[in-house]
Formats: C-alpha cells, structure tokens, sequence
C-alpha cells in the first residue's frame, strides 16, 4: 500500500488509537481498490440467477442488443460483487479492528449514471465518509465511485454499516466462524500482481467522464400510464437454505450468519438470515418486471429493517409489494415505493426507486 505523506501522518498519530478512534481520523480519506473487476457473461447470469432475476436482458444477447446494448445487462444489485471485495479491504487496511463477522448493513444507496454491462472492467474509489456512534455501536457510511476502463462513471453507492469497537471477540465464535467458513477467504487467499498499486489520499482521485444523460426507453413502462397511487402487481419469492449457500458464493459474501446454524446462534440470531443484498436484489427484479427495461431505473434505495429468517423446514416467503409514490413530467420518471415483509414483519424499513418512463 502506498500512503501520501498527509496520510501517512494521521496513522502515525492513531497508532495505539482504538478503532472507533482510528475511523473518525479517517473520514474524508479514500483509496481505489488495487485491480479491476471485469464483468463476466457468465457471471452476470449467474448472480440474476441467485437473485431470482430472469428479465431477459440479464439472459438473452439478442434481447439485450434489441434494447440497445452490446452485451447481457447486469441486474440492479450486481455492483455488491464488486462492492464485497472493496468493503473488505476497507476493514483490512484502513478501518482496522472490528470483527467483520458482526458487521451489520443497515442502508444501501444505489445511483446509477448507467446499467453495468458484461465487458466492463471496473475500478472502485472508496471513500469513508462520514462516521458516528449511535445506539451503542459505530455508524460508518462509505462511498464508492464505480468507474469503467474509459473513466466512464457507472455508478455512486452509499452504504450504511453498523460495528462494535473495544469489544473482545468471543473466542468461541472464531472457532465456530474458522471450522465453517470456505477456504479462500483471508489469509490462505494467495497474492496476485494487481495493475495499480493500492493507494489512500485525499480529494478526488481522478475526474470521471460522466455517460449521456440516461434517455427514456422504448421498453420500459410508458408515463402517460403510470400515475400516483398505481400499485405494482404483488410477488412472492421463496428462499431456501440452498438459495442463501448458492448467493454467498456466487456474491461472495462468505458471513457464516447466512448458512451455519451453529455461528447464527452464537451471535444471538434465532435462527440463519438471508443476505441483505439478495432481498435487495430480488426487489430489484419486482421492480424491472413491471418497468419493462433494467437499464432505466435510475436511483435504487433500500434500508434493511429486520431480517429475513430462512430455516431448514420449509423455504422462507417474501411479499414484495409496490406503489407509485409520485411522477415528475417534466423529466417523465416516477418514484416507486416497495414494501417486503417476510413471516409478517417488514424487511425493508424504506425502500424506493427511481426509474426513466419513456
């Protein structure tokens, strides 16, 4: 890791720092993570697959180059794949000290420039951005600024993370995590020889070229139907352990709290929960199915509320349901509101998207 000297001054001065000490020195800094992430077309089908995703753009070439695309469109929440590796290295190199396995997400904010396509190679600039301690833990939001091989502007993400510094981890637990978590994840992950070095600095690391203004499709839902007040067509999705082992390695996010009875437990959960951001991408799909096109939602916001328990009995049930929440006709885009509750309580606390109307 490479380090300016301004940052390399603050670490010096948080050494011994506990990590809530060390956090709050570091809001405002960034770095970019060290290689980039080249979107597969097998792996775009993969991750619409494990989030029950089958609009055909994510599937079919001819259909995707039919709206207007070179290649298959990734589904809504693709970016946590990449989003996985870039909050590691964040706990590794720059927020040091908090036990990722009780790590919470609380919020994720998704603003999409434009649709991710198989064939990008994207680069990730992180940013903490703000810090706090509320509720007897620490509250970190982190920005990403996802850019292309041409500096093309993809997408700014938000996500709301929730920690416990000065807290002795239970030696019990790491035991329970190391006899269950799959090999490849920490230290026996072997190097690689990255294109860029990794580097933390301050300001804007370089200037990305912004894409044309998302333009309305001929495909997605037309505005002069769309009003205040109409409901989307219910669904429900079923989620089986399966499901939840098959999106933590297809996404990466290795939290035994995800399938291992054994470590749910000893965190206090009643019983294995869903991935947050598999809940939130199978409301991404609700709400492309009735949009009609993936690549003109242009803002995708959730707050996770309360999770979704999934057992080894009988698959859990999620309702998704959604409203027209108002309509701008002027840049003819509406703002749907989504509801999704799972054994009667309610997953997401607030949910919205944004999307273009043709």
């Amino acid at each position: 890791m490479t380090l300016n000297t301004d940052t390399e001054n603050v670490v010096e001065q948080s050494e011994g720092a506990n990590p809530a000490t060390n956090a709050a020195v570091m809001v405002g800094h960034h770095y970019r993570v060290d290689d980039y992430y080249e979107v597969g077309r097998e792996k775009v089908r993969e991750y619409a697959r494990a989030v029950q995703d089958y609009h055909p753009v994510h599937w079919d070439e001819s259909v995707a180059n039919e709206y207007g695309h070179d290649g298959l469109l990734a589904p809504l929440t693709f970016i946590s794949l990449v989003g996985i590796l870039a909050q590691r290295k964040l706990f590794e190199e720059v927020v040091t000290g908090y036990d990722l396995s009780q790590i919470m997400q609380t919020d994720q904010v998704l603003e999409f420039h434009r649709p991710i396509r198989v064939g990008d190679q994207l680069t990730c600039d992180v940013y903490l951005h703000s810090f706090r301690q509320a509720f007897g833990g620490d509250i970190m939001v982190t920005k990403n600024i996802v850019t292309a091989q041409n500096d093309e502007l993809v997408l700014t993400t938000y996500t709301t993370l929730i920690g416990r510094s000065g807290v002795d981890i239970d030696p019990g637990l790491s035991d329970a995590v190391d006899s269950v978590l799959m090999h490849g994840v920490g230290a026996d992950v072997p190097d690689h020889h990255p294109r860029t070095a990794l580097a933390i600095g301050t300001g804007t690391p370089s200037t990305p070229v912004a894409p044309p203004q998302l333009a309305a499709s001929k495909h997605a839902r037309n505005f002069d139907d769309v009003s205040p007040g109409d409901e989307l067509p219910p669904r429900t999705v079923r989620l089986t352990r399966g499901d939840l082992v098959n999106y933590a390695g297809v996404s990466g996010d290795a939290n035994p709290i995800h399938w291992s009875d054994q470590v749910a437990s000893k965190v206090g959960l009643d019983n294995v929960v869903a991935h947050g951001m598999l809940t939130m991408g199978l409301g991404g799909g609700f709400v492309t199915s009735w949009l009609g096109d993936p690549g003109a939602v242009k803002e995708y916001n959730v707050r996770f509320s309360s999770p979704a328990y999934v057992g080894t009995e009988a698959p859990a049930a999620i309702e998704f349901t959604g409203k027209v929440k108002s309509v701008d006709e002027q840049a003819r885009t509406a703002v749907i509101a989504l509801v999704a509750r799972s054994a009667g309580r309610k997953i997401f606390g607030r949910a919205t998207a944004t999307v273009q109307l043709a």
